[in-house]
């Protein structure tokens, strides 16, 4: 029976060393929730700032065709975007590298270069459609929903070398970006449900069971 559990004991470690080689698993979980709450601001803000500059709202700002705004729209729209992915990024690199250091685990190899190349070229690609979309049709309302979805493939596109939430994650992200499409009106508030309420409840999830418990099993 004792050479029977050594036996398991090894292969489990043996998989688990392989696990560490072939996937970034010190993502945090935290860093998924405070990118939420992050998002669930910026989408405040934004509806804030329709409500006190524009009169006929969200909903039909979205539908105009092509969009009649003027530059102090865009660079609301341009601060407000970059001050949310600011914090995200700052917040998740920071959680990330603190659960890599409790874990031993390396911040930067080849398994996070992967990741990072597998995600970053979707949302790139994204990113500039976007800007495509605006620049030549000027639909600004086509723009939330879209942005679901190319984050959504990025998180589809880099889940294999990270935790399988993540995967999930994804495919959440494209089916709202895909019904944002259809009910163009709603673009904004369906983005705050995919990157703020989807960002929390996985990260939570990521955080229940790969940390806290970890930490509960170090302490016992």
């Amino acid at each position: 029976m004792s050479q029977k559990s050594e036996h398991l004991q090894q292969i489990n470690e043996i998989k688990s060393i392989m696990e560490r080689s072939s996937r970034f698993i010190s993502l945090s979980g935290l860093s998924g929730v405070f990118a939420g709450l992050f998002a669930l601001g910026g989408a405040a803000a934004f509806y804030i700032y329709i409500n006190q500059q524009i009169a006929y709202g969200y909903s039909e700002l979205a539908l105009r065709f092509p969009i009649d705004m003027d530059m102090n729209f865009f660079t609301f729209c341009f601060i407000d975007a970059a001050v949310t992915l600011g914090l995200a990024l700052s917040f998740g690199i920071f959680f990330t590298t603190r659960k890599a250091k409790a874990d031993g685990q390396k911040i930067w190899d080849r398994t996070v270069l992967r990741f990072l190349i597998n995600l970053f070229i979707p949302l790139a690609t994204g990113g500039i459609f976007c800007l495509i979309l605006l620049f030549h049709f000027g639909w600004f309302g086509i723009l939330p929903p879209c942005t679901l979805i190319f984050y959504g493939l990025a998180l589809l596109n880099a889940s294999k070398y990270t935790l399988d939430e993540v995967r999930w994650l994804g495919i959440s992200e494209i089916i709202l970006g895909l019904i944002g499409c259809l009910y163009i009106g709603y673009g904004v508030t369906l983005w705050a449900i995919g990157f703020g309420v989807l960002h929390i409840i996985y990260g939570l999830i990521m955080y229940i069971r790969y940390e806290a418990v970890a930490k509960e099993k170090k302490y016992w």
